[in-house]
């Protein structure tokens, strides 16, 4: 975290000067970095948004607290700085559970400050009181009360400290009205200096296991590695980029961390990650869990050497044994295997890892040309696999992609590749519908200059939508396509596959809308597309419109609701 040098806060002559609660919340954020927050206005915490103007902190007021929530963790994932959402008490909390929820499993650093009744009507029965503190502690690292506000900063900075301690997560920070709008002297207030309460988080671990690992991986004959989520997070891609290539490793990507390196990488590979598990003698895993995604990690060979490495100790070793363990900075653990390295793989590994490189490429090659017949599909209504092609095709070197749904995230991740680190963003381990739209605002917010493109399923896309006129309010416009097949498809089959047809489209069926109409009462471009070879002009035209509008622009889809992506199928998810 950067300092704010001399003129802080905490070493200037306070002598005589008072501040509200609500300016110390946002003198406190700001020395966190945080130069966004993202908010629906309640009586409880209008004191923040005082401060906030006064620290030249943006405000972005949105139309629903779930969007709020999800555009502070996607704000945090863009950035690698803390996310903040700011919610009002009762219903404000509440609705933002789903979005917090979200960052908790995908370990996003994000802190929600909430408002509360006044302590001086504590059980009373005040506007809005409930147990927000109970309520969020189980999805939270850290969840907490402001007793005071001579402990406002402190503890904005403690639940902050918290959110990148271990694992990263979201914190929890409930500040009652009368402790927010209270005014106190400067010099009773605990306001930690900026830079100067955190211990360093880039830890190795044992150096014995840095040599160890090393050791393991200059040997081995068909190594692969999987960079997940904290890759990215941690932002230790260009050490991970760094090491693969110096070691000459193939490389499979998770989560966030798609895009660490471009498609046509020599290193990179997608297609091949279960042949890979099932013949490597060496897999290292980094940053992601064995959770339902790895198979709990029974999907990877007995035989292997496994090796994990995490940002939380407690995940190291969940759900399978591995060979080694090591508990720290992804980035920092590998920038340290490679220079322990020193040495290329030896001789008796170098031609059989040569071997195996080719192996895994020609498998790729198969494996696409088994999909191409999809990807190039002419059939009407349209095969969503087409649609996931059109959208690979249409991506340019600066696009951020994100996805929103089931079948959309799970088929687009056969067909989307991004160009580059940061350019992928799902909802990540939760499964949460209708994180798109925060997504896609906080991506353009962050990045200004950068195109963004949203692939929503139809029942996601009508979650939060309406927070698209968020978006261009705040100059953030975004290219939406949806697939739309009318239907919530990916609990559709299972449904069909366990009760039947005349059964199995109860509660998984949705009108026809053509959400087109959408953008263009919100003053933007909007296209429906019914021929697949309509797709891409249609992407561009989009593409031409936000440009030109400054407004987000929809294409809608029409994809076959009967055709599933092959997890979809064998229902993996629930394996």
């Amino acid at each position: 975290m950067s300092t704010t040098a001399e003129d802080t806060l905490a070493q200037k002559d306070r002598s005589g000067q008072v501040i509200s609660g609500g300016h110390l919340v946002a003198k406190a954020l700001r020395n966190e970095g945080v130069d966004t927050i993202f908010t629906l206005c309640g009586g409880h915490i209008i004191d923040i948004y005082d401060g906030c103007l006064e620290e030249d902190i943006r405000i972005v007021d949105v139309r629903h607290e779930q969007v709020a929530a999800h555009a502070a963790d996607g704000y945090a994932r863009q950035t690698g700085k803390l996310g903040c959402v700011v919610t009002t008490a009762g219903p404000g909390c509440t609705n933002a559970v789903t979005g917090i929820a979200t960052a908790f499993r995908s370990e996003s650093p994000v802190l929600h400050i909430g408002g509360q009744g006044a302590l001086s009507q504590h059980k009373m029965g005040s506007l809005q009181d409930l147990p927000h503190v109970d309520m969020m502690a189980p999805i939270t690292k850290f969840a907490a009360t402001v007793p005071s506000t001579e402990r406002v900063a402190d503890m904005v900075s403690m639940a902050a400290r918290e959110c990148f301690t271990g694992a990263y997560g979201p914190a929890y920070l409930e500040i009652p009205r009368d402790v927010l709008d209270r005014e106190v002297e400067l010099d009773k207030a605990v306001i930690p200096r900026a830079g100067h309460y955190r211990a360093s988080s880039r830890s190795i671990g044992d150096p014995a296991d840095i040599e160890r690992l090393a050791e393991i991986l200059v040997k081995a004959k068909r190594p692969a590695v999987l960079f997940g989520q904290q890759v990215w997070a941690a932002q230790g891609h260009e050490a991970a980029i760094s090491l693969v290539r110096a070691l000459d490793i193939p490389a499979y990507l998770n989560g966030a961390s798609r895009g660490l390196l471009a498609p046509g990488d020599p290193h990179h590979f997608d297609r091949t990650r279960r042949i890979a598990f099932n013949k490597a003698d060496v897999i290292v895993i980094v940053g992601t869990p064995f959770d339902f995604r790895m198979g709990y990690g029974r999907r990877i060979s007995e035989e292997a050497t496994l090796v994990q490495i995490d940002l939380d100790y407690r995940t190291v070793g969940k759900n399978r044994d591995v060979t080694l363990g090591l508990a720290g900075d992804p980035g920092a653990i590998l920038a340290a295997v490679e220079q322990a390295a020193s040495a290329s793989p030896d001789p008796a590994a170098r031609e059989e890892r040569r071997q195996w490189m080719k192996q895994l490429r020609e498998a790729e090659a198969i494996a696409l040309e088994k999909l191409m017949p999809l990807f190039t599909s002419d059939q009407a209504p349209i095969h969503p696999y087409r649609v996931a092609w059109e959208i690979n095709e249409f991506l340019g070197d600066d696009t951020i992609y994100v996805g929103d749904g089931g079948d959309v995230v799970t088929i687009s991740a056969q067909a989307v590749r991004p160009r580059q680190p940061g350019h992928w963003m799902d909802p990540g381990a939760l499964g949460s519908l209708g994180v798109g739209t925060g997504f896609a605002m906080a991506a353009k917010l962050a990045h200004p200059g950068k195109e963004v493109l949203c692939y929503y399923g139809d029942g996601s896309f009508g979650m939060t939508a309406f927070d698209m006129e968020t978006a261009n309010r705040f100059g953030a416009p975004y290219i939406a396509v949806i697939g739309n097949n009318s239907s919530m498809n990916q609990i559709r089959y299972g449904q069909i596959a366990k009760y039947g047809e005349q059964r199995g489209n109860v509660g998984n069926k949705l009108g026809d809308v053509e959400f087109s109409t959408f953008a263009k009462m919100l003053g933007g471009y909007g296209e429906e597309v019914r021929d697949p070879a309509e797709i891409g002009p249609a992407l561009q035209r989009a593409r031409e419109a936000v440009q030109r509008d400054g407004r987000s622009a929809v294409v809608n889809i029409w994809v076959d609701p009967n055709e599933y992506a092959p997890g979809t199928k064998n229902q993996t998810m629930y394996k």
